[in-house]
């Protein structure tokens, strides 16, 4: 699903990643872990096509997209990646509903139609009562949910989250590390998560160590998915 080759990417003198290689079948939860400063998140927005590697190959479904333009860049990232972030990014003037629904709306789907998939997701993830609320009106467990109904809104090849419990309490965050997993099982979902929670990154099928803008260990948690 995704398939990552000599990633490098530099910041004036610093480098930050210096040959990144990786790759995450469909179905996969992988964990990337490491000390604040490691790559982690420089290389999740690479892999999200929000940030440029300054070399290195990138493959995700199938699509080489280091070699796409910008607009066809765009339009590949709102239908292929998923983002959850540490803070969950809801736009505050728009219901739960509206948030949902916006990656559709961006594709030039209409209102009526987007409608019933984000209701739908609404309920997967349990917050269907809250769809009229704002982000203000909702708990941070809640908004946390409405972002991941977001994130999956168009199907999407894989999901990257960055430090998605990192603004929950520990209640809280349990649940949303047993949702991911719970739609790895009945959605066949892709995450790729970058997190300092333990107890996520054990829960993941393979965890990937980061240290000094390379991956240094590669650790099979669970058995390989098919």
């Amino acid at each position: 699903m995704v398939r990552a080759t000599g990633i490098r990417k530099r910041f004036g003198d610093l480098h930050v990643l210096q040959g990144v290689d990786l790759h995450v079948r469909k179905g996969e939860v992988v964990s990337i872990v490491g000390a604040s400063g490691a790559g982690k998140t420089t290389l999740l927005q690479i892999l999200g096509t929000l940030e440029k590697a300054d070399g290195g190959s990138l493959v995700i479904n199938g699509e080489e997209v280091t070699r796409l333009g910008s607009d066809a860049l765009s339009t590949f990232r709102n239908k292929h990646i998923g983002f959850v972030f540490q803070f969950h990014h809801l736009l505050p003037e728009f219901s739960a509903l509206e948030n949902v629904m916006m990656p559709g709306l961006i594709a030039g789907r209409s209102v009526r139609t987007c409608t019933p998939r984000a209701e739908e997701l609404l309920t997967r993830l349990n917050v269907l009562p809250r769809k009229d609320h704002k982000p203000g009106q909702l708990s941070g467990g809640e908004q946390q949910r409405v972002a991941v109904a977001r994130a999956l809104f168009n199907n999407p090849a894989v999901v990257l989250a960055d430090e998605p419990s990192g603004n929950l309490d520990s209640a809280h965050a349990r649940e949303l590390h047993q949702l991911f997993f719970e739609l790895r099982k009945e959605l066949g979902q892709t995450f790729v998560i970058v997190t300092h929670n333990e107890e996520l990154a054990a829960m993941a099928d393979r965890r990937l160590v980061m240290k000094d803008g390379v991956i240094r260990a590669d650790e099979q948690l669970a058995p390989p998915t098919r």
